[in-house]
């Protein structure tokens, strides 16, 4: 089992994740976004449950899909309690889910830790948005798209 890192641990106080506001049907796909830091779930995953933690909800289980995130143990403390992992091959390779009282899951996108600061912004904001067509792969190319460029002057065309 693995504790919170002494040295780095911040409590969740910087973790960027949103949650759906309340109200979020049962048909969207996800429930709120997460941009981790890095790869390596030993460190982000202390620091994204502190943070739920600040939010309001206890997570009890996370799970996530092998291949995107390096080896986590199966047990992680986290201010005193353990929360249990497990990484599945099956999962989409987008999401993490977490499993909160009462049993309830909550399925977050997960905002890719290479992206630039713009697309990581727009990605947390849309995924807050309620919309039942919004899917992770759809808020992913949305949010990486370039806006397009103002046209501050147009030269005018004689006719001639």
């Amino acid at each position: 089992m693995t504790s919170e890192r002494a040295a780095g641990f911040r409590n969740g106080i910087d973790v960027r994740v949103r949650l759906r506001g309340e109200g979020a049907t049962a048909e969207t796909s996800f429930d709120g976004a997460w941009w981790p830091r890095s790869r390596d779930l030993s460190s982000e995953l202390p620091e994204l449950v502190a943070a739920l933690d600040l939010l309001g909800v206890r997570v009890e289980r996370f799970t996530h899909p092998v291949d995107p995130w390096g080896p986590v143990d199966r047990k992680v403390a986290v201010n005193g309690r353990v929360v249990r992992t497990g990484g599945f091959r099956s999962m989409d390779p987008q999401l993490v889910s977490i499993t909160v009282g009462g049993g309830r899951r909550l399925d977050l996108l997960v905002v890719p830790p290479e992206a630039d600061a713009l697309t990581g912004v727009r990605a947390l904001r849309m995924s807050g948005q309620r919309d039942e067509r919004s899917t992770p792969q759809r808020i992913l190319a949305a949010a990486g798209s370039r806006p397009v460029p103002e046209v501050t002057h147009l030269a005018s065309v004689r006719a001639g």
